[in-house]
């Protein structure tokens, strides 16, 4: 099993900036991927990036194309999602994940972190 944590959530106004950090720690061996996903309000959780753990491979959702990159550290075992020119619509709670295999279907993944919430205002 991973354990994951998210930090850097908050605040900011429409077409801010904020960096998510999602620290990684136990059978990281194990994983191949890591991956971002978001849920608002009434909504289901949606994929957001991914980047393979040991490759550079990235994917992202197109709401996010352009706005929002995903990176890592694996000496740190940290990934990384920096969102930039933030619209209200990306507020939702924002959950790292952990997965074996290379997907972008939450269903996929083992191990989710307790999740950050990102609010953007006008």
């Amino acid at each position: 099993q991973v354990q994951l944590v998210e930090s850097g959530g908050g605040l900011v106004q429409a077409g801010g900036s904020l960096r998510l950090a999602c620290a990684a720690s136990g059978r990281t061996f194990s994983t191949y991927a890591m991956g971002w996903f978001r849920q608002a309000p009434g909504k289901e959780r949606e994929f957001v990036a991914l980047i393979a753990w040991n490759y550079d491979n990235t994917y992202y959702v197109d709401s996010v194309k352009g706005r929002f990159t995903i990176s890592k550290d694996n000496a740190k075992n940290t990934v990384y999602l920096q969102m930039n020119s933030l619209k209200l619509e990306d507020s939702a709670v924002y959950y790292c994940a952990a997965s074996e295999i290379l997907t972008t279907k939450a269903e996929d993944f083992t191990s989710w972190g307790p999740g950050t919430q990102v609010t953007v205002s006008p």
